[in-house]
């Protein structure tokens, strides 16, 4: 044993403590320990494993003996714990730490957990999850003290079980048993539903869900049939010279087959999608007309395609409309959807108008065309349109069902890892789509390789720093500000789970979310005392994010652009409320300050990353001057870095940059808006203002953007998906594509990404080899078996709670109102009734006024308490009401009678009695 191994063990320990149950292994260890086992019995019975397992490390750690880390290793791996065998003897508790959040969320439902869950229904499945005694002990606690009790003691061994796929087997086990419970138990993060409940988020920010998109290729139809050096406005939108590689993606669909269309970004799918839609609007005879539907998941999306299909079809007497979030609350959807033959619409508009009625069933439509139809699964939109569609065709409706149609660059294979499991992924998205037909090309391959052309690809592994000064000062500042966070509140759980988290990691803004949301729902006796240590905690790990987020732009770019990016909080700390901890803080910052920029202009301390990036570009454009480039990466922070790193270093003067970010807030900034998008991308077309765009994800969620022959992936890496559109952003001739990163593991995983697109092709060719009665059976086959879980699985509405509850303000605990005083205007939007309310907020004016619908939004509503000045949301006036309008996440809720406190993110989850907006009760 090496004093290195023994000061690994003392570094994670932590982690043994919450996996090991030593009673387990006490009998492997009995040449080192002999009287001590009885200590470490005695203590596991009075205090539980955990502290077992504390006592166990003390006396393993004093061992003086030759042998013992290899006897420890090897009792572990006798006992079952293989996971913690493996994670101790590679020193690698990555696969561990995944599975916290599992831990948090089972612990979060254990209440739920106990009264859904016959542990011996499930035990046989569990065991390799499980240590055989402990399966034997949830036996025994079953048949003695009833299956209550066992199921708190299952709870009890996963919440220590090692193995990383304890939670998918979970999953597995409860579907298998058709346990109510799996709908709980989200093993992989779902799409979130997108909803307009909230007006503040809705008029300034847009509630779209983004999700992995392709290029619509809207604006260059010419690549359909000449190309790219042959582009033309003469043959922009001609029908009339479809390349023979877009008849055969087009001829299942034509033939009236639900059809997956999968093709290359750039080969015009959309173009294709016009010929099908044309074709099936032709073919109704007289008297008998079509309707087409075509869903576009994302607002500028959305707008291209409308913009493509009216310019198309208007022209041939065909009525063109379309319906998104943003002018849904204007237009009598159900009236829209009768007077036009094709309609353009962001998918949850359509789910909506299924829920509330307006639009009765699919029937009403011919045709739907999905487009990244790659997204159609768990809870996204296009999933619960299918969910209809297929509860139609299994449910024996008389009805008649629209024929589907789906375009994407990948259908993906998910987490398979070989063919066969990527097969069956294939097979499931085909159910869903009810689609019969893979379409790809085929037979006119020569033909498609010379208008799509594939970039080659690099990879760059570089070094990071050998040093880094600046990151060890700024570690000091924040091991110093969480001691003064727990200095202030010993009793939060979650402040003594700092140990072992590095700092400048996304797991660290994970702790920060975890402790914030604890100190949210904190409570004492002495509320004054709850509010004051609440607030000074959420200040503490508001300065420790940004600390973190500065390590992170310092990993990535220069140290200045981190120290400017601290520089610019620290200056709008001191223009707002400025209390004596911010004071306190500040003043620790401002000691370093000087130190930090002394750091940051060293130019030893320069980025190695940055230094490659630097030649690559500088040779690309050498060689090519005339290269038009993206360069993708993670954060809108690194966009912002990156900019300002290009524009002052003299070696790229000949870069134009611009940027492109995403239009949905991240904390408390705003991304861009749609004009702002639309700017920069016709200023990125004319290649004359920008020769280089940095842009985060929204640069592959579908914007049409012009062709590139330069792709740099900076420290950027996705799924197979988010590979093959963003690498498809190369379009040029002789394009290239350049990873570079300082991580082996971002290479690996691009590296596993190629491999999937090619197991992926693998299994799509199979699957067009099979009979296709075979395919349609295997198909009918997935759809009966998830209607029957989907039906099995379907929630009871929930019963309104009608008891009183308070609100308070979620930073400083402050009472704001009760919701006996809260009204709900036009079913999604929230305002408190009386006098009482007015007198605890304050109101500034709205940076950004606006009218929509019936709202005009006028000012920013915050808490009244002094120091505090959280944001509650919104002032409007409502017709001819002045009011203020809330957001149920700016607020904790508070059961009067039992004073337990809840958050809520959504409106939607908070069951209370809702009462509709009375004008009558504002007269009073």
């Amino acid at each position: 044993m090496t004093t290195e191994q023994r000061r690994s063990l003392q570094a994670f320990q932590d982690y043994i403590r919450k996996t090991l149950d030593p009673t387990y292994i006490l009998s492997y260890m009995a040449p080192w320990f002999r009287e001590e086992v009885q200590y470490i019995q005695a203590e596991k019975n009075n205090k539980g494993p955990m502290e077992a397992a504390t006592l166990f490390l003390k006396f393993l750690l004093e061992l003086q003996e030759e042998g013992w880390f290899r006897g420890f290793l090897d009792a572990l791996d006798h006992a079952g714990y293989s996971g913690l065998y493996e994670a101790i003897e590679s020193w690698d508790f990555k696969k561990i730490e995944k599975l916290e959040e599992y831990r948090l969320l089972l612990k979060r439902l254990q209440p739920e957990f106990k009264t859904r869950i016959i542990p011996t229904d499930i035990i046989s499945d569990l065991s390799e999850c499980l240590i055989n005694q402990e399966c034997e002990e949830i036996l025994q606690i079953c048949s003695t003290k009833g299956m209550m009790a066992g199921a708190e003691k299952l709870v009890e061994c996963l919440l220590r079980s090692d193995k990383e796929n304890w939670p998918k087997t979970l999953k597995l086990a409860l579907e298998k048993e058709r346990n109510k419970f799996s709908e709980l138990w989200i093993v992989e993060k779902g799409i979130k539903d997108v909803e307009t409940e909230d007006l503040e988020d809705k008029m300034e920010t847009s509630d779209i869900q983004i999700f992995y998109q392709e290029d619509p290729e809207c604006q260059n139809l010419s690549e359909n049939s000449c190309p790219p050096s042959e582009v033309s406005d003469t043959n922009l939108y001609s029908p009339f010279k479809p390349r023979n590689y877009q008849l055969e993606l087009a001829l299942p669909a034509m033939k009236g087959k639900n059809t997956i269309i999968c093709a290359p970004t750039g080969c015009g799918k959309t173009f294709v999608s016009l010929l099908i839609c044309e074709h099936h609007l032709k073919k109704f005879p007289q008297g008998q007309k079509g309707k087409v539907v075509f869903f576009a998941n994302q607002i500028p999306v959305y707008e291209q395609q409308k913009s493509v299909f009216s310019k198309y079809f208007e022209r041939h007497g065909y009525r063109v409309t379309g319906i998104s979030g943003a002018t849904a609350e204007n237009v009598p959807v159900e009236q829209i959807v009768e007077n036009n033959d094709i309609i353009i619409l962001t998918p949850q508009i359509l789910v909506n108008n299924l829920k509330k009625g307006t639009i009765p069933s699919l029937s009403i439509f011919t045709l739907m065309i999905f487009d990244e139809c790659h997204n159609t699964s768990k809870q996204h939109p296009y999933n619960m349109i299918m969910f209809n569609y297929l509860d139609q065709k299994l449910g024996g409706s008389s009805g008649p069902l629209p024929q589907v149609i789906g375009l994407t660059a990948s259908v993906g294979v998910g987490d398979a890892k070989n063919t066969d499991e990527a097969l069956d992924y294939i097979c499931k998205l085909c159910a869903s789509l009810d689609a019969s037909v893979i379409a790809t090309v085929k037979h006119n391959l020569e033909e498609l390789e010379q208008v799509v052309y594939k970039p080659q690809k690099f990879f760059r592994k570089v070094e990071s720093r050998i040093s880094d000064k600046f990151k060890y000062i700024i570690a000091q500042l924040m091991r110093d500000t969480e001691s003064l966070a727990k200095r202030i509140c010993k009793d939060l759980e979650n402040l003594s789970q700092i140990q072992n988290r590095e700092f400048g990691t996304q797991k660290y803004e994970q702790w920060i979310v975890t402790v914030q949301k604890a100190c949210m729902v904190f409570q004492m006796p002495d509320k004054d005392e709850e509010s004051r240590i609440c607030k000074a905690l959420f200040l503490y790990t508001s300065h420790l994010r940004k600390y973190n987020d500065a390590l992170i732009i310092s990993e990535h770019a220069r140290m200045k652009d981190a120290l400017d990016y601290l520089k610019d909080f620290f200056s709008n700390v001191r223009a707002a409320g400025f209390d004596e901890i911010e004071q306190d803080l500040t003043q620790r910052f401002e000691e370093k300050l000087q130190e930090l920029e002394s750091v940051s202009r060293d130019p030893s301390n320069e980025n190695p990353k940055l230094e490659d990036l630097c030649f690559i570009l500088q040779e690309e454009y050498h060689l090519n001057p005339e290269t038009i480039t993206i360069l993708f990466v993670k954060t809108r922070a690194l966009v912002d870095a990156l900019k300002n790193w290009i524009e002052g270093n003299p070696k790229l003067s000949f870069l134009k940059p611009g940027i492109l970010t995403g239009r949905g807030k991240t904390n408390q900034n705003t991304g861009m808006t749609l004009p702002a998008q639309k700017c920069i991308l016709d200023a990125f077309k004319a290649s004359g203002d920008h020769n280089i765009l940095i842009a985060t994800s929204v640069a592959d969620e579908g914007i049409d953007i012009a062709q590139c022959n330069l792709v740099i992936l900076y420290e950027y890496v996705g799924n197979v998906i988010k590979m093959i559109q963003t690498r498809g952003r190369g379009r040029a001739r002789g394009s290239k594509c350049f990873l570079l990163t300082s991580n082996a593991g971002v290479i690996e995983k691009e590296q596993i990404n190629m491999y999937k697109e090619k197991m992926m092709n693998d299994s799509i060719l199979r699957l067009q080899t099979w009979d296709e009665a075979v395919f349609r059976e295997k198909i009918l086959h997935i759809q009966t078996h998830e209607k029957f879980i989907r039906d099995s699985q379907e929630k009871p509405k929930p019963v309104p709670d009608k008891e009183n509850k308070k609100l308070l303000c979620r930073k400083c605990k402050a009472l704001a109102c009760y919701t006996a005083d809260v009204r709900v205007i036009e079913e999604c939007h929230y305002t408190v009734l009386g006098d009482a309310f007015k007198e605890c907020f304050v109101s500034r004016p709205h940076p950004k006024p606006k009218q929509f619908s019936s709202f005009e939004k006028r000012a920013k509503i915050f808490c009244a308490r002094q120091n505090c000045s959280h944001d509650w949301g919104i002032h409007v006036k409502y017709k001819t009401f002045e009011i203020p309008v809330i957001k149920i996440e700016s607020f904790v809720v508070e059961d009067i009678a039992t004073g337990v406190q809840t958050l809520y993110s959504k409106w939607k989850d908070f069951h209370f009695e809702k009462i509709p907006f009375d004008p009558a009760e504002m007269s009073k």
